[in-house]
């Protein structure tokens, strides 16, 4: 094995899917302004019939790549073509080859971070930190259990390369795409959460107001993340205000 690799070993190493085992996942879904969704939302993706955020912290402690990592991440449903998915707006990770693939991969807006998760018989925490601010906080109780998380359709990402020049923009097409996840579960425990977001200049999850959880869920599943597929082309002047999120933006002279 060296820098430059065999067809062999790059046929060695590809996956056709990416799974994951015993995964553990706390999500909160809660009920945000519609405005809000709007000035998120990149084009052409449209808000959806409800205007729903999500947000989960989980725990993949085995993988088929080799690799074990905390995750989490915040989502608001949108409307593409007349199908109704999630758009990834933030996935901070503890592992930087997690952070790697899901990136150059997907496209999924991945940045490293502190997570933790942790359940107590029907008490369920996690939580987040960038910068000494732990910006999102979870506190669930379970009070029952259900067969099966309802479905959720893709989600939705954008892949883009920034300009080498350091102008803004991109060096080469913004592509829209979409990934589908398989859920096998284990168990599903439900119940009622306080979902604390504090603000953040970086990771700015506050802005998605309101937090009042609608449904909470501790999942214990296997999962498998699909391969995804290119859907469009979009306008690179209108996505580069969407683009920061995979980026801390710094202001000022330090």
């Amino acid at each position: 094995m060296g820098f430059v690799k065999s067809f062999q070993e790059i046929m060695a190493n590809t996956r056709a899917t990416a799974d994951f085992y015993d995964a553990e996942m706390l999500t909160v879904f809660w009920e945000t302004k519609p405005e809000i969704i709007a000035k998120l939302l990149p084009p052409p993706l449209k808000p959806a019939k409800d205007n729903i955020a999500m947000a989960f912290v989980a725990n993949y402690p085995r993988t088929n790549f080799d690799v074990t990592y905390k995750e989490s991440a915040l989502f608001v449903r949108a409307l593409h073509n007349g199908e109704e998915g999630s758009y990834c707006l933030a996935m901070p990770v503890t592992n930087d080859m997690a952070m790697a693939g899901g990136r150059e991969v997907y496209g999924f807006p991945k940045k490293m971070a502190n997570i933790h998760l942790e359940k107590a018989g029907k008490r369920a925490h996690g939580w987040v930190e960038r910068y000494g601010i732990r910006f999102v906080e979870i506190d669930a109780t379970l009070t029952g259990t259900i067969p099966e998380l309802p479905p959720m359709g893709p989600t939705f990402l954008f892949k883009a390369m920034p300009r080498i020049d350091l102008t803004p923009g991109f060096d080469g097409p913004v592509f829209l795409a979409a990934q589908r996840t398989e859920i096998v579960a284990r168990s599903v425990e439900i119940g009622t959460a306080d979902l604390t977001l504090r603000p953040s200049e970086q990771d700015p999850w506050a802005e998605i107001e309101d937090p009042k959880v609608t449904a909470a869920f501790y999942l214990e599943s296997d999962n498998t993340m699909l391969p995804g597929k290119i859907l469009a082309e979009v306008d690179p002047e209108r996505h580069l205000p969407h683009y920061f999120k995979m980026t801390d933006f710094h202001t000022g002279d330090s």
